[in-house]
């Protein structure tokens, strides 16, 4: 790949060039507990997992290789990512959504949905939502369903007032989380239960359909596409299982490229490519449920060397595969260390269409458009937050990261309970120690300072970026799970 210098971001908010395109669509691809490692074109020397399609999307645009999802697990990424705000500024203070409750996103907040619709854009979600949303009960209209008693998995003919119809998007065809998989949601209303393994083949084709009627349109489009894979259940299709040698869920990895690749060769069959930004990523690191050790045993490594995987503070929890294609505008087969974050997509699509985002909106997206551009990208942001499964805060900025817990931060050993002979944090030099096997909190503590006085200092203000004053949703953010706080 060619390496292209691109600094360390630009304005916050404002659309920072007007570019010389007509509106173009944008279709995002996310995969859910594929870990970067996962991606072959990520990591070519012990990634044995075949990923064809992706691999090609990486050489027709751009790999950013130090890209991280807002959160280690699913529901706070996805929040971040349409919104452009951490969800750790919301109730949700650890874990994810289980369902059956109100959508995390606040029915006044925008989203990336409700942005491209305002300025003309027919926008579709088909996958996974994971946000929560209530249902009602299909023989009394009116009264809402407990989740325990569907074993989270809502009858058919059941509604949701708050799903995403009801936040942006103009089109919903997909499912809320994992443990309601079966309940297919077409709009706002369950139409079917169904085999879990036909979720992806039927998400596959709702795709092209979605692009095969955009093509009898003049009306831009963004195509919001959160597959629900690789994550459990662990489902290949018939076709794809022993795929890879490896195991099951190297084949489910197989076929989500292959899902992938599809949705590419449409968009190219029905003339788009020239004018689509198309972005993909993964929500998290990979999950232990894929059989790590047995696939290291076999040379692959999920996190390509990366400490930690789902849920944890290290890297391998939230360092995520992320490559851009713009044809004429994104130079192809290039590359980017530039230090991002999944919830900077808001506020870059905006700066593509030479866009503000909408008020009180994006306090924590930054336009990284400069760097995809290939510019110098110097950023007035000074870092960005992790936040691992069980609510750890770690700080980061180009140099440095500061980790606020002792072990992992989630289900990676050693965890808090057995790390309690260990420093009550963890600074990493990420120049040199990028395996983060080097803890200088305790020699450093000037660094540990600074960082932590930014990470304070970002979340009393409410946003990451430059701006007013915004409230968080709760005042209960805890930023000591351990050691400090719990010491006092």
């Amino acid at each position: 790949m060619v390496a292209v210098t691109c600094g360390s971001s630009n304005e916050a908010l404002g659309p920072s060039r007007t570019l010389d395109v007509q509106k173009p669509n944008v279709v995002l691809i996310l995969c859910d507990d594929l870990g970067i490692g996962d991606v072959q074109c990520f990591n070519p020397e012990n990634g044995k997992i075949k990923t064809p399609f992706i691999d090609q999307l990486a050489k027709e645009g751009m790999s950013f290789t130090d890209a991280h999802s807002g959160s280690s697990v699913c529901t706070p990424t996805r929040y971040g990512l349409l919104t452009g705000r951490y969800a750790w500024r919301t109730k949700l203070q650890n874990g994810v959504a289980q369902g059956f409750e109100d959508c995390l996103i606040a029915p006044d907040r925008p989203t990336i949905g409700n942005f491209l619709g305002d300025n003309g854009y027919r926008t579709a979600l088909l996958g996974k939502w994971h946000l929560n949303m209530k249902f009602t009960d299909p023989q009394n209209p009116g009264i809402e369903l407990v989740g325990k008693k569907f074993k989270y998995t809502p009858p058919v003919n059941s509604t949701s007032p708050d799903g995403p119809i009801s936040r942006g998007f103009d089109v919903f065809f997909g499912i809320h989380h994992a443990r309601s998989m079966k309940a297919i949601i077409e709009q706002d209303t369950v139409v079917r239960h169904e085999d879990v393994i036909s979720f992806l083949p039927t998400l596959e084709s709702k795709a092209v359909e979605f692009i095969n009627q955009q093509a009898e349109s003049d009306q831009p489009f963004f195509l919001f596409l959160p597959l629900g894979s690789p994550h459990t259940p662990i489902v290949p299709t018939k076709a794809w299982q022993g795929a890879s040698g490896l195991g099951a869920y190297a084949d489910f990895v197989m076929q989500t490229d292959h899902v992938i690749g599809t949705v590419l060769k449409q968009l190219d069959a029905r003339g788009f490519r020239d004018n689509t930004i198309v972005i993909f990523s993964s929500d998290n690191g990979c999950s232990r449920q894929a059989k790590i050790g047995q696939l290291a045993k076999q040379g692959h490594s999920v996190s390509a060397g990366f400490r930690g995987s789902k849920s944890d503070i290290w890297d391998g929890g939230h360092r995520v595969p992320l490559v851009i294609r713009w044809p004429g505008v994104v130079e192809d087969d290039s590359r980017c260390g530039e230090l991002v974050g999944l919830t900077d997509i808001f506020a870059t699509v905006a700066d593509c269409l030479s866009l503000k985002p909408p008020a009180k909106s994006c306090e924590d997206s930054v336009s990284f458009l400069a760097a995809m551009m290939g510019e110098e990208f110097e950023s007035k942001r000074d870092g960005i937050v992790h936040h691992a499964i069980n609510g750890h805060f770690a700080y980061r900025t180009p140099e440095w990261k500061l980790v606020l817990a002792r072990g992992s931060g989630g289900w990676s050993g050693p965890n808090e309970n057995n790390s309690k002979d260990q420093p009550e944090a963890q600074l990493y030099d990420m120049r040199s120690d990028q395996d983060e096997s080097r803890n200088v909190y305790e020699s450093r503590p000037d660094i540990a300072a600074r960082l932590l006085a930014m990470l304070e200092r970002d979340v009393a203000n409410g946003r990451t970026t430059p701006g007013p004053f915004s409230p968080n949703d709760t005042d209960e953010i805890q930023l000591w799970k351990s050691g400090r706080d719990q010491e006092e």
